[in-house]
């Protein structure tokens, strides 16, 4: 039974949510249809070009995503405290890169509001902006909208693109969240699209390792811009938020993860545990069984460390 949004995410008990939306039918978001011999992978740059426009409206980072051929994955924080220090111009500029804006709004642009109930108006169109623009639901939303929109105008039809709402897991700890990171990142690898990180298109794993390139000037940038961050070191700016792990264990771990994954490549697996492992207090099998609970469509609600404790009850249960 489909649970209510507000049951599903809320910000005071994490910040962090993976987000999948799935074509209709036989729909394709993006590459080749077999039956038809259409192919639609010019449809991925304008999915990676409105999730870099969303990043920068909303207050809503992206962690990870993968563009896949009929569904897509993103990773989402929230940061609600970045939405209190925008001033009312703020807001409204924000607002109005996506949507024409109310009449009165457009009066105070213009200098024509004279009266203090106007601006009292105009105050609570702009906190009920505000509040959209941290809201996971508009969003997607925003996205997926647009890219209804406009896939159906190219396919000249109307009609259902995507299959209802979109599916979101709230992810409770930082084992939750780095496993579903590293899930996502391993779409095309698991799918057999791709065969190493660097060969997986239009994902944020391809857009890491490429930003880390030694070309690269700053290697804690990467090409696509609206990407959450990493930890540099011990010292950041604190009104920034930040992914709780350094870059370049990350992508070890996520390498690591495809390589086990891999039956065909066993001789492939590297011995040395990554040291992100170590960090989380995790071993090998720990990390493989989250990696496989992620993939539970059922789970909205993922809890990294607290999934362990239970399959540990659980087989010392069956032991006794």
């Amino acid at each position: 039974m489909t649970r209510p949004r507000s049951q599903i995410i809320s910000l005071a008990d994490t910040s962090f949510y993976h987000c999948v939306s799935r074509c209709v039918r036989r729909a394709f978001l993006c590459g080749e249809d077999r039956y038809s011999g259409q192919n639609f992978d010019h449809r991925k740059p304008w999915l990676v070009d409105r999730l870099a426009l969303l990043g920068e409206v909303f207050a809503i980072d992206l962690a990870a995503y993968a563009i896949m051929s009929n569904h897509y994955h993103v990773v989402l924080h929230v940061d609600a405290a970045r939405s209190r220090h925008w001033s009312r111009d703020d807001v409204i500029r924000r607002w109005l890169r996506l949507y024409k804006g109310d009449p009165l709004v457009h009066c105070y642009l213009r200098g024509e509001l004279r009266s203090e109930a106007k601006y009292r108006q105009l105050d609570r169109i702009v906190e009920t902006w505000r509040e959209r623009l941290t809201s996971i639901s508009w969003f997607m939303r925003c996205l997926n909208e647009y890219m209804a929109r406009r896939a159906n105008k190219e396919d000249d039809c109307t009609g259902r693109f995507w299959e209802g709402r979109f599916k979101s897991q709230a992810l409770l700890d930082e084992a939750a969240l780095l496993s579903c990171m590293a899930y996502v990142d391993l779409n095309p690898v698991r799918a057999g699209i791709s065969e190493t990180l660097g060969e997986s298109e239009f994902t944020s794993i391809q857009a890491r390792i490429r930003g880390a390139a030694p070309e690269n000037n700053d290697s804690t940038e990467c090409p696509f811009p609206g990407l959450m961050p990493f930890q540099a070191g011990p010292e950041r700016d604190g009104e920034s938020a930040f992914l709780p792990i350094d870059m370049r264990n990350y992508i070890a771990l996520v390498d690591w993860t495809g390589r086990i994954a891999r039956a065909d490549k066993k001789g492939l697996i590297p011995k040395e545990v990554p040291s992100a492992l170590s960090d989380l207090n995790l071993n090998q099998a720990q990390w493989c069984t989250l990696a496989l609970e992620i993939q539970k469509e059922s789970i909205t609600m993922f809890n990294g460390l607290d999934k362990l404790a239970a399959r540990e009850r659980s087989r010392t249960k069956k032991a006794a």
